[in-house]
């Protein structure tokens, strides 16, 4: 499991014109699921990104966690995380999970994010073709495996 997680002032994602997902500050976060990937990974992610102090202490120091600042979250499904360059000029996807995997665990991952941080979850819609805006506060851009 592949997350890149961006600490931003406000995000949204539309599909077709509509918005389907949008937060002020905190997190969007972009989640590619690999083909080995099981419920343990989803478990380990979800308490990471929710503990994960990306966010500015009164010091200055990033030293609190979206939950800390009562943050929103925004999930995007990205099977491109998993695209493999090296040969050629075309990526490989082989290593992205097929949606018969991959779907339940994106569900299980926003599912388990909202009851773990207690925060609020949006969403995109998996496999749709979604436009995406962003505010990145920093920047700051983290990537996590598992």
């Amino acid at each position: 499991m592949r997350c890149v997680v961006q600490r931003v002032s406000s995000a949204s994602v539309s599909v077709d014109g509509k918005v389907t997902g949008k937060i002020g500050h905190g997190l969007l976060i972009f989640l590619g699921i690999h083909i080995s990937d099981t419920s343990a990974q989803v478990d380990w992610m979800t308490q990471k990104v929710s503990k994960l102090r990306i966010f500015h202490d009164d010091d200055g120091k990033m030293n609190q966690s979206v939950m800390d600042v009562g943050g929103g979250l925004l999930v995007i499904s990205q099977f491109t995380l998993y695209g493999d360059a090296r040969k050629g000029n075309r990526p490989s996807f082989i290593e992205a999970a097929r949606p018969e995997l991959a779907i339940p665990l994106y569900e299980q991952f926003v599912a388990d994010l909202a009851t773990v941080s207690g925060c609020d979850v949006q969403t995109g819609i998996f496999a749709a073709h979604m436009d995406v805006q962003l505010v990145n506060d920093g920047p700051v851009t983290i990537i996590i495996d598992s």
